[in-house]
């Protein structure tokens, strides 16, 4: 490796918005974060969905809310129909 072309490595704290800390190392001298896994809403469980101007009741609307149990009894009633003779009703 050459001599003197390499960023210096510190040993920091970084920190967040929340007010969390942790030690880590990094080539800048200080880590200040928006955001981090003790504030963030995806690893907290308190993420939401926001539908901004109903684009979910559009989609459901367009293509239809399809659950579980909604597609098992459309099987199961093709299949019925499916064994059921031509001429029979």
């Amino acid at each position: 490796m050459k001599e003197g072309i390499h960023p210096k490595y510190h040993e920091i704290d970084a920190r967040c918005a929340c007010g969390a800390t942790w030690k880590t190392r990094s080539t800048k001298p200080e880590l200040h974060l928006e955001i981090c896994n003790n504030c963030h809403p995806f690893f907290t469980g308190r993420q939401k969905l926001i539908d901004t101007e109903g684009r979910v009741e559009r989609f459901t609307k367009r293509f239809g809310a399809q659950t579980v149990e909604s597609r098992k009894a459309a099987a199961a009633a093709a299949a019925k129909a499916k064994k059921q003779p031509v001429g029979a009703k």
